[in-house]
């Protein structure tokens, strides 16, 4: 049995929505920046969530799992020791109908080289409107290739 898929070498086309899908990424940077919950409720589905992994430090081992519910972390997103000034870069983008994925790289300006993170969000169109319905993160030192905060 072949474990080559003939559509995994036909290449991925572009996105057909990709302004609308980053435009929902945006939201999510904004509404970090900003501080702004109303902008990340617009950004996220109501049953959304978030799960990551530490890189050690903040009183977590290293490579621990945290995850909860989008709406249980839109306080602390957007407490006033949250930091602000997020830089982010649109690595990557799949899309197939209704269903995307967008890699992210993000950080902070004062952000050393090797802090920072790496998220995937999953994205599902709902009657015509793309809300994120799934953010997975790791920090950029747990990050492999797309580990280049600083180094744009």
């Amino acid at each position: 049995m072949s474990t080559e898929s003939s559509v995994q070498n036909a290449g991925v086309p572009p996105a057909a929505d990709y302004d609308a899908i980053a435009a929902v990424i945006q939201l999510y940077i904004d509404g970090l920046n900003q501080a702004d919950v109303g902008k990340l409720r617009e950004c996220f589905h109501d049953n959304a969530w978030v799960a990551w992994t530490w890189c050690g430090g903040y009183g977590w081992e290293d490579g621990a799992l945290e995850q909860h519910p989008i709406q249980d972390v839109f306080d602390q997103w957007t407490s006033d020791y949250m930091p602000k000034g997020w830089k982010h870069r649109i690595l990557s983008v799949t899309q197939a109908g209704d269903v995307a994925s967008v890699l992210l790289e993000m950080h902070t300006a004062d952000d050393p080289p090797g802090v920072g993170w790496v998220d995937i969000h999953a994205l599902l169109r709902i009657n015509g409107v793309w809300k994120d319905m799934n953010k997975t993160a790791t920090n950029v030192s747990r990050a492999g290739w797309a580990n280049t905060a600083g180094g744009w």
